[in-house]
């Protein structure tokens, strides 16, 4: 595909859509309200927000300038800018990590989100209903270990989301997060208003944003600051290749201000309405990643009107995770586009197939390959590990190093709009503060 002819998103409102829809995922949902319960509450929530502004809000602009300025897949427009300042090519092997890491993440993202669509399914039987920690227990393991329906739940998750993404950037990326964004607005606001029903949504709030600074450590500084960086799909080659499809008329720094806020809000009422059911019901708030496919379907099974609340929130987390899921595969595809003869449905199959096939080796680390270890880490595992500790947060600070010492800085101050003073901020912070951000999470995961 020549730049010529690279698609661009029809309005700025589809791409804040598209974008938000890929920060929007099981980070949020899953991830976020478990972390705030391990982290000592709203602590944790302070820490983030200002790492979302000083480490998440440089990288995510930077990253959108590489894609739009060189309207290429994440690998060549590195590569094109770096010749372009006079600088070797070699600087497009941080793209192909970007692309490297999206294709392994949505390896194992796929098996989650298959549990997810299990769940879903589970909601609507009354699998759930009047069971006792050891029969919710008992449903995952059992999950877990059959190797046959995992696989079920990985390659509908797959089919949905390459079907998704092979209709394109218009009819396929921007015809589902019109759909899926609202519908997961909509579900969550609900599920905030039965929080609000349980007399103990109060309680959610103080836990959330009263301060107790007693509560800061370094540990929940770092965690605040990881999560900062993931949330936004950051070092994915996600937000290069969603930049590639950007116009010039498109304000990096407000668009991202925009998707920023509205990812946090997400990410907040998750919590809302999550804690609530959490206090309610009694249950740990320091259950971690079982918080929500264990120790929440206990509450869903024991509770009025269980059935339906548990239907609505995994169809939620579904929703969540498919528009994640087709941002991971979109900058594979995209790259597979525009480096081969292939179309972009040949493109879409040869990726989505490749990470389908991937994806069942990840499956098995919970059944049948669970004592194939690499590095002492199960399949699942190391590609968790390889992605989240080293891949993510390395391309994530070259981007930032690329656009804040490589391009010209004059350029960059007028591509976004700044004056004398924003432009002196936006010095200190990309070039300093995002990097040292990036290069303390980095260090304190090893």
């Amino acid at each position: 595909m020549s730049k010529l002819s690279h698609a661009q998103w029809s309005s700025r409102l589809t791409f804040i859509l598209a974008a938000t829809g890929s920060a929007v995922g099981l980070g949020n949902i899953w991830k976020f309200p478990y972390m705030v319960g391990d982290s000592g509450g709203a602590a944790f929530v302070a820490v983030y927000l200002l790492c979302i502004a000083l480490v998440g809000l440089p990288i995510l602009v930077a990253e959108w300038l590489i894609g739009r300025r060189g309207q290429n897949n994440p690998a060549n427009a590195m590569g094109d800018l770096a010749k372009g300042a006079g600088q070797p090519r070699i600087w497009m092997l941080v793209g192909v990590s970007g692309i490297l890491g999206a294709f392994l993440i949505l390896s194992f993202y796929s098996v989650i989100g298959g549990w997810s669509l299990y769940y879903t399914l589970s909601s609507v039987t009354g699998a759930f209903s009047g069971q006792d920690a050891d029969g919710i227990n008992a449903l995952f393991t059992g999950m877990l270990g059959n190797p046959g329906l995992l696989l079920i739940g990985h390659s509908i998750f797959m089919l949905l989301v390459i079907g998704i993404v092979a209709r394109g950037v218009t009819k396929g990326l921007e015809g589902a997060v019109r759909t899926l964004m609202p519908a997961l607005g909509v579900l969550l606001l609900v599920l905030v208003g039965y929080g609000m029903t349980t007399g103990h949504f109060g309680e959610a709030v103080g836990f959330m944003f009263n301060l107790d600074f007693g509560k800061l450590d370094g540990g929940v500084v770092l965690a605040a600051m990881g999560q900062a960086f993931f949330t936004l799909s950051l070092g994915m080659g996600i937000m290069m290749a969603y930049g590639s499809y950007l116009g010039q008329e498109v304000n990096l720094l407000k668009t991202a201000r925009t998707v920023i806020i509205l990812d946090t809000l997400v990410a907040l009422v998750a919590g809302l309405a999550i804690f609530p059911i959490v206090f309610a019901n009694g249950l740990d708030l320091s259950s971690g990643p079982g918080l929500i496919f264990v120790t929440l379907p206990l509450a869903f099974g024991n509770m009025g009107g269980g059935i339906i609340l548990g239907l609505m929130f995994f169809l939620l987390l579904t929703f969540a995770a498919l528009t994640s899921a087709i941002s991971l595969l979109e900058p594979v595809v995209e790259f597979v586009e525009e480096r081969t003869p292939l179309s972009r449905v040949g493109a879409t199959l040869v990726a989505g197939v490749a990470t389908w096939a991937l994806g069942i080796s990840a499956l098995l680390a919970f059944n049948v390959w669970s004592d194939v270890l690499i590095f002492g880490f199960n399949v699942f595992d190391f590609l968790d590990t390889l992605t989240s500790k080293y891949l993510l947060p390395l391309t994530g600070l070259m981007a930032i190093v690329f656009v804040a010492w490589v391009l010209d800085r004059d350029s960059v101050r007028r591509e976004l709009g700044f004056g004398d003073t924003g432009a002196m901020i936006w010095t200190i912070v990309s070039r300093f503060v995002a990097p040292i951000g990036v290069v303390a999470v980095f260090v304190s995961s090893l």
